[in-house]
């Protein structure tokens, strides 16, 4: 009979999993993780600290026969000094760390070498191609929330793409999202490609994330929207460059043949009548 062995790693791991963010899916995740970890840990350390001086207190002077009663402390100058320089200088730390991670997480970087580039509506590879004239820009994606799914554009890359549920996308590349919704309030969230963005009526918030491997990443619409907003789901799917200038033909193409098709029905219902 085989016996399952838990290593200490793997318990750490599955743990991690449960009490932080999902992370490694893109840089703006990666740290997204790391300062929750900071916070949490000293969060932990603040617990344990004041639980610790709870408990020896108590113990040490709880009520014994025999004994004479604790002596009551009205108030404590040095201690009140402590703990409120203390409470600062945790305060100050936590703002000194978030403000130097803070544009890793909202600035977006330039894409990798083996990524794709875009530049005047176009698509580029990167690997073995000249810099492009007039600078390079990111990927550019809008995202549409709609009772109950979402809409995926790609402007100007060969005429009108779209697709619906699933967005594809390059590894390796900066992908900048500008997310609305059509209807009521609803919340883009792709948790191991960065954080929550509200996609609201009449604006337009934008995030960004990098795909570093190729994979499929799964959300939930993080904003309740109505009676089926458990059904909401979101998902991206990163796959490498040359993959992706094959999905954005053959999309271009099923889009093209369902116009069409639709203007042939039109035409012939018109004809008929």
């Amino acid at each position: 009979m085989l016996r399952r062995v838990v290593t200490v790693p793997a318990l750490i791991d599955v743990l991690a999993g449960v009490l932080a963010p999902e992370y490694g899916g893109s840089p703006n995740a990666d740290y997204i993780w790391v300062l929750y970890w900071i916070g949490f840990g000293l969060g932990i350390a603040m617990f344990l600290l004041v639980e610790g001086v709870l408990i020896v207190s108590l113990m040490r002077d709880r009520f014994r026969r025999g004994r004479p009663d604790a002596v009551q402390v009205r108030g404590n100058t040095p201690l009140e000094v402590g703990w409120t320089l203390g409470a600062t200088a945790i305060v100050a730390v936590l703002a000194v760390v978030t403000f130097v991670g803070l544009p890793a997480i909202v600035t977006p970087p330039a894409s990798d070498p083996g990524g794709l580039r875009v530049a005047d509506g176009r698509l580029y590879a990167s690997t073995d191609q000249a810099p492009v004239e007039g600078g390079e820009r990111p990927l550019e994606i809008g995202v549409n929330g709609q009772q109950y799914l979402w809409r995926y554009d790609y402007p100007g890359l060969r005429g009108r793409l779209f697709a619906y549920h699933e967005m594809v996308v390059p590894t390796d590349t900066t992908v900048v999202l500008s997310i609305t919704s059509q209807d009521v309030a609803h919340s883009w969230w792709i948790p191991q490609l960065g954080g929550k963005m509200d996609a609201l009526p009449g604006h337009v918030n934008q995030t960004w994330f990098k795909a570093t491997e190729p994979g499929v990443f799964r959300g939930q619409c993080a904003e309740l929207c109505g009676e089926n907003h458990a059904s909401m789901t979101g998902s991206v799917r990163a796959v490498p460059p040359e993959e992706f200038r094959r999905w954005v033909t053959q999309q271009t193409a099923g889009i093209r043949a369902s116009q069409e098709a639709l203007i042939e029905t039109r035409r012939s219902r018109n004809t008929n009548q």
